[in-house]
């Protein structure tokens, strides 16, 4: 479909750069201190125009991309960043037909990115405990169309959330190495593990939780997103960048015993490595 119609989401992007997400209905109007939109100005248009207000500033018309409704979404909890959120995706290796459990859904920002990865034929189930973070990742998943692919669970992460084993799992919670054993009952072997965690003092938590059961494959990685200001003359760094946003965690699930896991433990690694550069300084 290539017109804009009405009940479709549509995103005006001014000149500075700043972007509005909008839904269509007919007889309704855009307001901003810059003038009026009508929206059935829009309404059976293409987008990817030019149209202005009666005061004449102009708004680029676009359809949404998942970067514009995770950031645009109404939100009562800290969002995951698309920037996380697109690397989370892959982490866990999701496509169509993957079955992936998420724990902490918050406003739905991570919830949305994960159903676009695995529809159609795949599911997210999504679990959280307040409501009104609950009512408010509906909203979202609604506004987005992406609603079809979620099972939105308002509970604690418990092995009556899902019917069978899923893909990957991925919390989002204070403290997740208190469910590891429950994760463990949940992946498939060989699943995808994630989470995200504001503190290197969770980290180290969740970090001791896999030594003694079987996770492995381990790392922690943190992403930052610098943007640059688009001129070609003055090419520079914008003012402001995306920085530490969480610290993630990701592992995957085996079937192993503790011989393995002391093979594989990072702490025997690590002394492996200071032996081997130790005996070449006594080479050389």
């Amino acid at each position: 479909m290539d017109e804009l119609a009405a009940g479709e989401l549509a995103l005006l992007v001014e000149a500075d750069g700043k972007r509005r997400l909008i839904t269509l209905q007919t007889g309704q109007s855009f307001h901003s201190h810059r003038g009026t939109i009508r929206h059935d100005d829009l309404i059976g248009k293409p987008p990817g125009r030019v149209v202005y207000t009666q005061l004449g500033h102009p708004y680029l018309i676009l359809r949404p991309g998942m970067y514009d409704l995770i950031q645009n979404a109404k939100r009562v909890t800290q969002i995951i960043y698309p920037k996380d959120a697109a690397y989370i995706t892959m982490r866990l290796d999701l496509r169509d037909g993957k079955r992936v459990l998420e724990a902490g859904t918050g406003s739905g920002g991570l919830t949305m990115a994960l159903a676009a990865a695995v529809m159609p034929s795949g599911k997210v189930i999504s679990c959280e405990i307040r409501e009104d973070a609950h009512r408010i990742a509906q909203r979202n998943l609604k506004v987005s169309g992406l609603a079809p692919y979620v099972d939105l669970r308002l509970q604690a992460l418990s092995d009556d959330c899902v019917d069978g084993k899923v893909d990957a799992v991925f919390l989002d919670m204070k403290e997740p190495w208190k469910l590891l054993d429950l994760v463990e009952e949940i992946l498939i072997d060989g699943g995808y593990f994630g989470s995200i965690l504001p503190t290197v003092n969770q980290v180290s938590s969740l970090l001791e939780g896999f030594e003694s059961r079987n996770f492995m494959d381990v790392a922690v990685e943190e992403l930052l997103l610098r943007p640059y200001k688009p001129v070609a003359s003055r090419l520079r760094p914008a003012d402001r960048m995306v920085a530490h946003s969480g610290y993630l965690v990701f592992a995957r699930h085996v079937e192993t015993d503790d011989r393995a896991r002391m093979m594989f433990s990072p702490i025997r690694r690590m002394h492996r490595e200071k032996w081997l550069g130790e005996r070449n300084e006594e080479d050389a």
